[in-house]
């Protein structure tokens, strides 16, 4: 059989690939805090008729000869670049400026400095929400991390944890702000400002290897480099705040749309789209040339 028709067979299934991450981006054009796919194609093994030889006594040197077997799928990246703000003034619609998470999970184990997430999983989507409890989680109920505040003394006053907890404002707070350093302050029923928490962001030393598991969420791979860095629980010293140590700013009533880029989306479309036809057409001349030869026993 031809190589060409198995060439032109790599290259429609890559360009079906290609052809679904687009679609999945274009999807997703509102959705927030999403990040863009991106599918880069590499070359097969390529037969070899000839090999290459050295010059020699009245000879120059001969390149070899090579017929390259189609193409293969080299990667199919995630593109961490930032995506515009868009203004709610919602207090509870949140945004990262720069590089981070939010640290979700669906709880918290211990207490204090000791304390770890229980299922940590990471977002850069910051539409959140108050339970019937106080607590802000996410859409799906996942709890916002950050470093918690207990209220003690008399007359009490908010008193850092030193750990890891959730964010919980008092069903009995009139009102309640976020700070661009994460700090949650609200007051309370007696018109005194307390300190609810402080929102913690995590960094990872290769965002690219994140792995997407759905509902707007990342979770840690063995390339993305873990923040967990002694393998006992993620706590509060592995977390950064808000403006430290690389860490973006938060931007309250603002929310990050999605980086893709419809017109960009479309450009892409049409080449892959081109790419697939210009294969099938290397497959059907193939199939005229077999059929050319299986004609020539007549």
């Amino acid at each position: 059989m031809l190589r060409s028709m198995y060439s032109g067979i790599s290259g429609m299934k890559n360009f079906q690939v290609k052809l679904d991450v687009i679609g999945n981006n274009i999807a997703n054009v509102n959705t927030y805090g999403f990040k863009k796919g991106r599918t880069t194609f590499k070359d097969m093994v390529s037969q070899q008729i000839s090999g290459a030889s050295a010059p020699g006594s009245g000879k120059g040197g001969v390149n070899p000869k090579q017929v390259g077997l189609g193409s293969q799928i080299a990667t199919i990246d995630t593109v961490h670049t930032q995506g515009s703000l868009q203004t709610t003034g919602r207090i509870l619609d949140l945004s990262i400026s720069g590089d981070g998470f939010f640290v979700l999970g669906n709880g918290v184990n211990g207490t204090g400095t000791n304390a770890t997430i229980t299922n940590p999983v990471f977002t850069r989507a910051g539409n959140f929400y108050l339970d019937k409890n106080g607590d802000i989680v996410n859409a799906d109920g996942y709890y916002l991390i950050g470093e918690s505040y207990t209220l003690s003394g008399t007359p009490p006053t908010s008193t850092r944890s030193n750990g890891v907890g959730k964010i919980n404002i008092p069903t009995s707070a009139q009102s309640f702000s976020i700070g661009s350093d994460g700090t949650v302050n609200y007051v309370d029923s007696n018109g005194d400002l307390r300190t609810a928490g402080v929102i913690s962001i995590s960094n990872f030393s290769n965002n690219d290897g994140l792995e997407k598991i759905g509902q707007n969420l990342f979770k840690s791979t063995a390339n993305s480099g873990s923040p967990d860095k002694n393998s006992d629980g993620l706590k509060l010293a592995e977390l950064n705040t808000p403006g430290t140590t690389g860490a973006g700013t938060i931007v309250m009533g603002t929310l990050e749309m999605s980086n893709v880029d419809l017109s960009e989306e479309f450009t892409e479309m049409i080449v892959a789209q081109r790419g697939f036809q210009a294969n099938t057409r290397i497959i059907s001349t193939s199939d005229q040339i077999l059929e050319e030869l299986a004609n020539l026993k007549r």
